[in-house]
């Protein structure tokens, strides 16, 4: 399986998905108007990728900013993570970024973390 690489650019989010190593990042900014032109595709790779049962998945969300609509695709992304873990015995790691101070991007990740089933980290930087 191909990898997956957007470049990120104003306000568009890089996404990194590493199909050998199964490390996938979201990071930068992501505040599009319109998500389904950026997440449609990634999200389109991560079903294909989760074919495949039993594998090890770590995602990391390294954002600065996000919107409410991407907000609402990275529900998506973590309830598909949390059904590949129960169902297909994969091992989930979800880490969350946040800036040293910066409470909204941490009450965000613990947000997340509230309906997870997986190992969810905060971490500071």
């Amino acid at each position: 399986m191909e990898n997956f690489h957007v470049s990120g650019e104003e306000e568009r989010p890089s996404i990194d998905f590493n199909a050998e190593t199964g490390i996938l990042e979201i990071a930068e900014s992501s505040y599009p108007e319109y998500t389904n032109d950026i997440y449609n595709p990634a999200m389109d790779w991560l079903e294909e990728y989760l074919l495949t049962s039993e594998r090890e998945v770590t995602f990391n969300f390294r954002l600065d900013y996000f919107n409410t609509s991407t907000s609402f695709r990275f529900q998506q992304i973590i309830n598909r993570l949390n059904e590949y873990h129960l169902n297909q015995a994969g091992k989930v790691t979800i880490n969350w970024y946040y800036e040293e101070g910066d409470i909204d991007m941490f009450e965000n990740g613990e947000d997340y973390s509230r309906d997870c089933k997986v190992a969810f980290n905060l971490i500071s930087y």
